[in-house]
Parts: C-alpha cells; structure tokens; sequence
C-alpha cells in the first residue's frame, strides 16, 4: 500500500508540474493533477476488463488446439 500511495503522490505531482508548466495557472494545474488520475482509474478499469477477456479467449484457443494431440495419445 506504501508503495501505491507514493505513485499516486508521485503521479499527481508530475500532473501538476508539467500543467503549471504549460499554463502558468496553479488552478489548472490542480484541477488536472486531481482529474487526470481519476479520469485514467476509470480508463485503466475497462482496459484490465478487456484484457482479461483477450487473455481467456486466448487461453481458450490454446485449450481447444492442444485437445486433438490429448485425445490421439
């Protein structure tokens, strides 16, 4: 867990960093070190869904292709 929050903490400081950068603005800059980490734990969610469901169809396949030389021994 100590090493998530210190990501996360990681994570937003450079957000920040480089909005700041970029606009100058400490609102801006706050708003999108706390909105892009949020934004990316929701993308992050259905991209682990979709992955898992390429992994299963793949494991699946594999399954299916390794039954014939099985059954012939």
């Amino acid at each position: 867990m100590k090493k998530t929050i210190s990501f996360a903490i990681l994570h937003f400081s450079v957000a920040f960093s480089i909005t700041y950068l970029l606009t100058g603005s400490i609102v801006i800059g706050g708003a999108i070190a706390l909105l892009e980490p949020a934004v990316n734990t929701v993308v992050f969610y259905f991209h682990d869904k979709v992955w898992k469901n390429i992994e299963s169809k793949q494991a699946h396949s594999v399954a299916i292709a390794a039954e014939p030389a099985h059954l012939a021994n």
